[in-house]
């Protein structure tokens, strides 16, 4: 008995070693992958994109490579301060831990689930979203990014209705597929598709008598932003839009609010509707509501009605690992206070902004950390030299330099991001 145990002994240790050189090989083979595919040269890296992207971006000559909290790195190594911020996508912070965690633990059960079928993560999604969302907004659809949670919007509006007349602002944006170009303002982006989707009328924002003159018997839907964002970082006045709200309600039109860039935390609340007590027909969220994966969502209130079963949808639409991504980013707004800190280190940037002593600029506006620095000419050559000097801001029209920086900034990353567009705008001490 006892040579019989001794063998045992024997063969178990013999398998335990094979075992950890299959491991240690498969370690290294990884490894030199990453290594080669971090090898190219910035310069190798443009041209290749060049080559083979559509070519519709205007792009800075940046390759970036890594990102955290509010920094990102580029393939030279070099660091930026980070006021763009994946175009206001990133706002718990690049590489947030809590996010990584909740998308790894799914991406091993499940990635994709059709909406044919019920899945744990899309319940509680939804469960999540009609909680911090407007009070009577039930219901909400899932979708992949802001313009199809408009597209979608605009559908419900006309389909609940009965009426094919919408109503948005000048200057405001909305998207770029045909719904959403519909009713997107500026020309640059419209002529080239027209004709568009009829039914649409611009009226000036921030002016009650003229929407009171455009909202009739025939209007399905008026939508608007809270904060203009492309359009230059433009707040709405709080009369103005609960004016807009009531004579939706008086005139039988939805209302449509547009947050796909504001919701999140991004104006000092989770969203900017509660600035103003604003309780819309239709919500449109997308942007960072998954910290950094592709999504979107409709909130769908009691105006609006029961929505006949396949009238809309989407493939992508709710799969379970943007919605466990989403899950973790709301948690994470919510336990570290986002929202919070973005009203107060939003009104230190302001400040900071608006004592720079400059010629050059011609006012600062803005709510929580979506703020804009409008100027007296082009704003290009500047963001030119804020890249020079580490920091990424990104223009809101031609002569609008826009600040959406991550949630998670420190206070001493607003402060210098100050002193350095003091400097590019050659204003020293």
């Amino acid at each position: 008995m006892l040579q019989v145990s001794c063998l045992f002994k024997v063969e178990v240790k013999v398998k335990v070693e094979v075992k950890v050189k299959v491991e240690v090989k498969v370690k290294v083979e990884v490894k030199v992958k990453v290594e080669e595919k971090t090898m190219m040269l910035t310069s190798e890296i443009i041209a290749m994109e060049d080559r083979h992207d559509s070519g519709l971006y205007p792009k800075q000559p940046l390759v970036l490579v890594r990102g955290e909290g509010a920094r990102l790195w580029d393939a030279d190594g070099r660091e930026y301060i980070d006021c763009v911020g994946g175009h206001g996508v990133a706002n718990v912070g690049h590489a947030n831990p809590a996010v990584i965690q909740a998308i790894t633990e799914q991406v091993r059960r499940l990635v994709i689930c059709p909406n044919g079928f019920y899945n744990d993560q899309r319940a509680q999604l939804l469960a999540e979203l009609t909680r911090i969302g407007p009070p009577g907004l039930e219901r909400a659809f899932l979708c992949n990014s802001g313009a199809e949670a408009v597209e979608a919007a605009l559908k419900f509006a006309r389909l609940s209705t009965g009426r094919t007349k919408v109503v948005a602002a000048m200057r405001g944006f909305h998207g770029r597929t045909f719904g959403a170009l519909s009713a997107t303002w500026r020309k640059i982006y419209r002529q080239p598709f027209e004709p568009l989707v009829p039914g649409f009328e611009f009226v000036p924002y921030n002016r009650l008598a003229r929407m009171e003159q455009a909202v009739d018997e025939e209007t399905a839907a008026v939508i608007l932003e809270v904060v203009q964002g492309e359009g230059g970082v433009i707040p709405g006045d709080g009369d103005y839009l609960r004016g807009v709200q009531a004579l939706c309600r008086e005139r039988d039109a939805l209302f449509i609010v547009d947050e796909v860039q504001t919701g999140f935390g991004r104006t000092g609340r989770m969203f900017a509707r509660e600035h103003h007590d604003l309780r819309p027909d239709l919500m449109c969220v997308a942007k960072s509501i998954a910290g950094g994966l592709p999504m979107g969502a409709v909130l769908i209130g009691p105006r609006v009605g029961d929505l006949p079963k396949k009238v809309h949808g989407s493939t992508f639409g709710g799969n379970p690992l943007a919605c466990a991504a989403a899950l973790a980013t709301i948690r994470y707004i919510e336990a570290e206070h986002l929202p919070q800190q973005a009203a107060e280190l939003g009104a230190r940037l302001m400040d900071g902004l608006k004592a720079i002593p400059s010629p050059l600029v011609r006012e600062v506006r803005g709510l929580g950390l979506m703020v804009g620095v409008e100027l007296k000419g082009k704003v290009a050559p500047y963001l030119a030299g804020l890249a020079d000097r580490g920091v990424l801001a990104l223009a809101a029209g031609a002569t609008v330099m826009r600040f959406l920086p991550p949630l998670v900034i420190s206070a001493e990353d607003v402060d210098a991001v100050v002193e350095r567009v003091a400097d590019v705008l050659e204003i020293r001490d």
